[in-house]
């Protein structure tokens, strides 16, 4: 167990941004999970621009990595066109 003050609260606040991060990885992950789901081509187009911009929120914070976001969304712009 820490010692110091500072190194107790370093922890808290680890734990705090641990649990956050988490949150927003899985919306994630339930989101682009959903849009590769879907058969319909309009509600993908719709679908595509939200999950887009929560990709790049994620990006901007680091909570993935950039290069992972234009992976995701290249593929999934191949998906919602491929659609028929």
């Amino acid at each position: 167990m820490a010692n110091h003050k500072s190194s107790l609260k370093r922890i808290r606040q680890t734990k705090a941004r641990t649990l956050h991060n988490k949150y927003y990885a899985k919306t994630m992950r339930n989101a682009v999970r959903k849009l590769r789901s879907l058969t319909d081509k309009e509600e993908a187009a719709k679908l595509y621009p939200v999950v887009q911009k929560m990709l790049d929120k994620l990006a901007k914070t680091n909570i993935i990595h950039a290069n992972k976001a234009a992976n995701l969304k290249s593929s999934l712009a191949l998906h919602v066109n491929k659609l028929g």
